[in-house]
């Protein structure tokens, strides 16, 4: 259709306008399957054994405040300072003597 020079600006206004046509297709269709996904998931995890593990979950993280487990999240500040100061004291304990202290891969 579009063969001669002349052609290209309108080969070009062609060629976007279907470009558009086809992202925002492309980007709806894309959300409706997200939308969709997300529905049946919410749906799956409000009933049966999920919401009895998130339960169970839930009582272990009350029951010990003080353990930072893989379900209870980011460590907190004070924990990790706490932490550090432990691990510091320690090094300066054992290498404090003159032994050489290993070699760290920064």
């Amino acid at each position: 259709m579009f063969t001669r020079l002349e052609d290209l600006p309108r080969a070009r206004a062609v060629w976007e306008s279907t470009a558009q046509t086809n992202f925002k297709k492309s980007t709806w269709e894309a959300w409706d399957k997200a939308a969709k996904i997300t529905e049946s998931l919410c749906h799956r995890w409000a009933i049966g054994p999920w919401q009895e593990r998130s339960q169970a979950a839930k009582r272990n993280r009350a029951a010990h405040l003080e353990k930072n487990v893989h379900t209870s999240g980011s460590v907190f500040y004070a924990t990790h300072s706490q932490k550090l100061e432990t691990y510091d004291r320690m090094m300066a304990d054992r290498y404090a003597k003159g032994t050489p202290q290993p070699n760290l891969d920064l």
